[in-house]
């Protein structure tokens, strides 16, 4: 996966010095591409159903406390996330792990408008399905779908956990690539700080601390900029890549009761 990621900044340059936006696509999304049978399973069922695919659903084995929706990171598909719907549907979460349009099973076209537009769908779709209360998580580019599809919605979304995110997509290019003017060739901006300037419900920021494909210090930024209820979570010791291993379940019983609406002295503290 770290190599994937490295790939991926150094073939935007290449795509950049070309001077070609179109080509932006193939070199910032990495779908796999899967059957409807291979991503399904016994725990993982396709949401809302076969005929019409959005994701996949885990439901705990208890009366479901509430709903969170999954916006995965640029490559692979949303059944390789499976790890989110087994920690959280054992704390009583209802769990859909979305898939964005042209990945998976799913047809589509790729780029920063259709996924974001596809994210606002399914958050509507899951919130006249199931009510509140309603959590979203993006990690890393799903971040910046999740932030955007969030903040055109926020009296459905009754919280936000964004995982190794950037301020500005562009913010991350110019780190990579100083020699390049990433401005103007840029066509998707993922600008986090924009889009949820005005977002007042609760965040919670998780950065990895040793993180060199998104580093520490946009994530920073982002939290840094937001005006809503929020905390800030440094997973000490982590990259990019393995941040899962490094947190244990009651860091998600913390920031899903956080988002809930955690006590006043525990807002705005980073941990």
């Amino acid at each position: 996966m770290l190599s994937q990621h490295r790939q991926w900044f150094f073939l935007i340059g290449v795509a950049m010095l070309a001077g070609c936006p179109m080509i932006q696509n193939h070199f910032l999304y990495f779908p796999t591409k899967a059957a409807l049978a291979d991503v399904v399973s016994s725990q993982l069922h396709a949401w809302p159903a076969a005929t019409d695919f959005r994701g996949l659903m885990a439901e705990p084995t208890t009366p479901a406390r509430g709903t969170v929706i999954v916006f995965h990171g640029n490559a692979g598909h949303a059944g390789h996330r499976e790890f989110y719907a087994a920690v959280l549907t054992r704390q009583g979460w209802r769990v859909i792990l979305a898939e964005y349009p042209g990945y998976g099973p799913r047809g589509g076209p790729l780029g920063e408008r259709p996924l974001v537009e596809d994210a606002e769908q399914t958050v509507l779709l899951a919130r006249q399905l199931y009510g509140a209360p309603l959590l979203v998580i993006g990690e890393s580019l799903g971040a910046g779908v999740a932030a955007a599809a969030s903040a055109r919605q926020p009296g459905r979304i009754d919280g936000l956990l964004l995982i190794t995110p950037w301020d500005r997509l562009e913010s991350i290019a110019v780190y990579h690539y100083r020699w390049l003017p990433v401005g103007w060739f840029l066509r998707d901006r993922y600008d986090n700080v924009a889009n949820l300037a005005s977002y007042n419900r609760p965040v919670v920021v998780a950065i990895a601390e040793r993180d060199d494909i998104v580093p520490a210090q946009f994530g920073r930024v982002l939290y840094e900029s937001l005006s809503a209820p929020k905390q800030l979570k440094i997973i000490g010791g982590a990259s990019h890549n393995d941040w899962v291993q490094a947190i244990d379940e009651a860091w998600w019983r913390e920031v899903t009761g956080f988002l809930l609406g955690g006590s006043e002295e525990t807002r705005a503290r980073p941990r």
